[in-house]
């Protein structure tokens, strides 16, 4: 059989390393697909700028339109929405594959992709948009395809979880160790799309997407960053036995009334020290499945990286190149359950509630007074008076920090509890505030 033709649109530092495994490894990857896969061209938008790749250079193209027109595997590392999806789309419509590591078009366009690949008769795989090199989406899409998932719950950003280990381990405060990320090469020089969230509530919406066979977009998400995660709540997390991790959490469940649904959110919260999730450390990732019969796994591994990265693109590439030597076909989209997506509000959760409060008789029945009438029940309490401030006269009131855990309530109900705890004359202040997760 003739080779078949892949295109690489992208050469940073995935596309780069996609290249290399695709040139170093010819023979094996010929011998396990079946017949040779021929790199037929990279699409960059500098096609003369040096490179450290040892392939020919009269395979850069800046007409990444034409390249994916005449491929039979479009692999696209370039990342968000356009010119990829265009891009997409069109090589569905010339009978190409695709292998892409685009979460963010995934999540806002996800079924676009899907119907193209469908209309067209074509292959679309993405494992390596979800936690690196770790074998996670295609357990979720294929091995479990014969059970119910229940829920799925992990760290998937390398980034947040390398930032919030060192403030853990070493005391270091929010700006510090994220400097300590970019300097290592784990945060890009703008974190946002990390700290703040949105990279781990676009996989959110993929894995929530795959494991309950219902569309979830990223705007479905509840998102959360760690921005406001301070040394204070590290130690509170500590002083209670637990640690903070920034966590990805999708779940189906019946409402009161017996109607299932779905909640995806993604946020910080102090899990038991104990958990396995609270032992991943660095920039490494871990996700739960608990599935109905399957029971409870769990996949752990790099989560971002090139090598890591373009181990699973790779992996992709190998298996939709054997369903064109085959002639078949990977699954296509199922979202036959179309379950509605849960408000945030409905959730139910369990906060960690740390208040400033005046040290004095009767400060704690108001408080209790305040949960009690919003149906939130208390777990325990700790209370422990706080050192004088600087700027007050000596003569003032003492003070004491206040530390709630609440039993699980749901989300709106925890929330209103917090406002009008706020709003309390013996409250100086509302200190923090974290939900806490994976004690059941």
């Amino acid at each position: 059989m003739e080779p078949l033709r892949v295109a690489l649109l992208g050469c940073g530092v995935v596309g780069t390393e996609v290249a290399r495994l695709l040139t170093t490894h010819a023979d094996e990857l010929a011998a396990r697909v079946g017949v040779p896969l021929r790199l037929e061209g990279v699409a960059v938008r500098r096609p003369g700028r040096p490179r450290d790749l040892d392939i020919d250079q009269a395979l850069f193209t800046s007409d990444a339109a034409g390249l994916v027109r005449r491929a039979d595997v479009v692999v696209e590392v370039i990342g968000g929405i356009e010119p990829a999806r265009g891009l997409i789309l069109s090589a569905m419509e010339a009978g190409a594959s695709v292998v892409t590591a685009n979460k963010a078009l995934l999540a806002e366009d996800g079924p676009t992709l899907y119907g193209a690949a469908d209309k067209h008769g074509v292959d679309l795989y993405f494992e390596a948009a979800v936690a690196g090199a770790i074998p996670l989406l295609r357990p979720l899409r294929e091995s479990l395809a014969g059970d119910r998932v229940r829920r799925v719950l992990g760290i998937v950003n390398g980034t947040t979880n390398y930032v919030l280990d060192k403030m853990h381990t070493t005391g270091a405060g929010f700006a510090d160790a994220v400097a300590q990320a970019q300097a290592l090469g784990y945060a890009e020089a703008d974190p946002t799309a990390d700290v703040e969230g949105f990279d781990a509530a676009a996989k959110a919406a993929i894995l929530a997407s795959l494991a309950f066979h219902t569309r979830v977009a990223a705007a479905d998400v509840h998102r959360e960053g760690i921005t406001g995660v301070t040394a204070a709540d590290v130690a509170s997390a500590q002083a209670m036995g637990a640690v903070v991790k920034l966590l990805a959490i999708c779940e189906r469940s019946d409402d009161p009334d017996g109607v299932e649904s779905v909640s995806v959110r993604v946020h910080p919260a102090m899990i038991p020290a104990a958990h396995p999730l609270a032992g991943v450390r660095e920039a490494f990732n871990a996700v739960f499945v608990e599935a109905e019969a399957a029971g409870e796994l769990m996949f752990y591994g790099r989560g971002a990286g090139g090598q890591p990265t373009a181990s699973a693109v790779l992996g992709d590439v190998i298996t939709v190149a054997r369903h064109r030597v085959a002639g078949g076909r990977g699954p296509g989209e199922s979202a036959y359950a179309d379950l509605p997506v849960r408000p945030m509000g409905q959730v139910r959760t369990r906060y960690h509630i740390s208040l400033d409060v005046a040290d004095r008789p009767g400060v704690l029945a108001q408080v209790a007074q305040v949960f009690a009438a919003h149906q939130v029940s208390i777990e325990t309490v700790r209370q422990q008076q706080l050192p004088h401030r600087e700027e007050e006269p000596q003569a003032g009131p003492p003070r004491a920090a206040l530390v709630v855990v609440t039993h699980t309530a749901p989300d709106a109900a925890l929330a209103a509890t917090v406002e009008a705890l706020d709003s309390l004359d013996v409250v100086a202040a509302v200190a923090s505030v974290m939900r806490v997760e994976g004690e059941d």
